[in-house]
């Protein structure tokens, strides 16, 4: 019973401490510009990798696929937070200044883009090569229509 409270108090305590490191996870601007970019360029990776199996440039390998789609239905949560912290709009990076003046529908179209990684996450863990490709489709489509509204080159 004393093991039973005292894991509760460490978990509780440690979910107060994991609260306040995120709510200051960012030092400045320029901090965050560094996250989102490394946040997309591992989610670019897992996405030329499917990619590469659809276009054949690659075996299809459909563990791999699934890993792939795993790490993006996770890896998409993330760069979005770095979008709205104070300072994020006078940082460098590589974005339109259309994304700060429709910040909202960008942040919509985020929580698409992770929405469409968890329909391919669980397309690739049904295994249906048929559905996991329509599903890496739409997953792809909103990262292009993003890019084209929000992202200068």
């Amino acid at each position: 019973m004393k093991k039973i409270a005292l894991t509760i108090a460490l978990l509780c305590s440690a979910s107060l401490f994991s609260g306040q490191a995120a709510a200051n996870a960012f030092v400045d601007g320029e901090d965050a510009v560094s996250y989102r970019q490394a946040a997309f360029q591992t989610i670019r990776f897992n996405l030329v990798d499917i990619n590469d199996m659809f276009r054949g440039n690659v075996p299809y390998d459909l563990e791999r696929v699934q890993r792939r789609a795993e790490a993006l239905a996770a890896l998409t949560q993330l760069p979005w937070e770095a979008f709205n912290i104070p300072g994020a709009d006078h940082a460098s990076g590589k974005v339109k200044t259309a994304l700060w003046q429709n910040l909202d529908d960008f942040n919509s179209r985020g929580d698409k883009f992770a929405a469409d990684a968890a329909a391919l996450h669980e397309a690739a863990q049904a295994g249906d090569r048929r559905q996991i490709q329509g599903a890496f489709r739409e997953f792809a489509n909103n990262c292009k229509a993003c890019h084209d509204n929000y992202r200068a080159d």
